[in-house]
């Protein structure tokens, strides 16, 4: 039985494999990768790298075997027709007879266009008759941090009002994909998962001013003026438009959920998005 893990290179794909292997040994993962030099490391760790791609249902020939449980991570190309990349997984891991399916899906309660490749997926891994666990991560406090540079320089700058926003870490998500990879039980389940609390873009502004020590301000602004500074820093315009729309689903309280599924699944709490901010600006 293996574990496999597809996009185990992109940001929680890494996570992932770190901590399986605080868990399995090495030859029990295999991390499914397009480009094999990214995932040397894992390698050299003993972990079975194999090559495929989405795109190419051919190269997931005999990469999923009767029994393995499999992640599939969603795929980052909206414009490529993500449920079909995502259905050739899932036509693999049912023609080898995997033991489970977990996929890292998005929020139930989020109406936003992003959320409509996912729908489409946990449509089809239903219809599938796959054993499933479907992971529906919330947002990650990184999608924030990673921009601290642009938030000390030009504040913060959201279309999302007062809206609240439950994220947790990559790792915590991680964890709980790692918990039910490797716990029993997860068959055919669904797990909201998200922070343990909830935060709004003025008190991440604050919080960012006090640890920075710089003046940082929340600058609410209507989505439209969101989605035309995204396309003018070189986003394309259906990826703003989308960025955007998540604003709005922030703003009318989608993404503040706390139901306690992550928390629950990793036996631990979540990382607070204070927490985050200090590391970034560590980093």
């Amino acid at each position: 039985m293996s574990i496999v893990v597809t996009g185990a290179t992109g940001h929680l794909g890494r996570h992932v494999v770190e901590q399986l292997l605080e868990k399995v040994p090495a030859d029990q993962i295999t991390a499914v990768v397009r480009d094999a030099e990214k995932a040397s490391g894992f390698a050299a760790r003993g972990v079975k790298i194999a090559v495929a791609d989405y795109n190419q249902p051919e190269t997931f020939d005999g990469v999923i075997a009767a029994g393995d449980r499999v992640l599939l991570i969603s795929g980052n190309e909206f414009d490529k027709g993500r449920v079909g990349q995502h259905k050739v997984v899932l036509d693999a891991a049912k023609a080898a007879g995997a033991a489970l399916l977990a996929y890292t899906s998005a929020p139930g309660a989020l109406t936003a266009a992003l959320a409509d490749d996912h729908k489409g997926t946990e449509a089809a891994i239903l219809e599938s008759g796959v054993p499933y666990s479907l992971l529906r991560n919330g947002w990650y406090n990184e999608n924030y941090t990673e921009q601290l540079a642009v938030a000390l320089e030009h504040g913060v700058t959201q279309a999302a009002g007062e809206g609240r926003v439950a994220s947790a870490a990559r790792a915590d998500y991680a964890a709980a994909a790692v918990a039910v990879l490797t716990g029993e039980g997860h068959e055919n389940t669904t797990y909201e998962l998200s922070g343990d609390t909830n935060w709004g873009f003025a008190e991440y502004a604050a919080e960012v001013a006090k640890q920075s020590g710089k003046d940082v301000a929340y600058n609410a602004v209507p989505v439209e003026v969101y989605t035309g500074i995204l396309t003018g820093v070189g986003l394309p315009e259906g990826l703003a438009a989308i960025l955007a729309g998540v604003d709005v689903s922030i703003e009318r309280g989608e993404l503040a959920g706390t139901p306690g599924d992550l928390s629950r699944l990793t036996g631990r709490p979540t990382t607070p998005i204070a927490e985050s901010i200090a590391a970034a600006l560590k980093g």
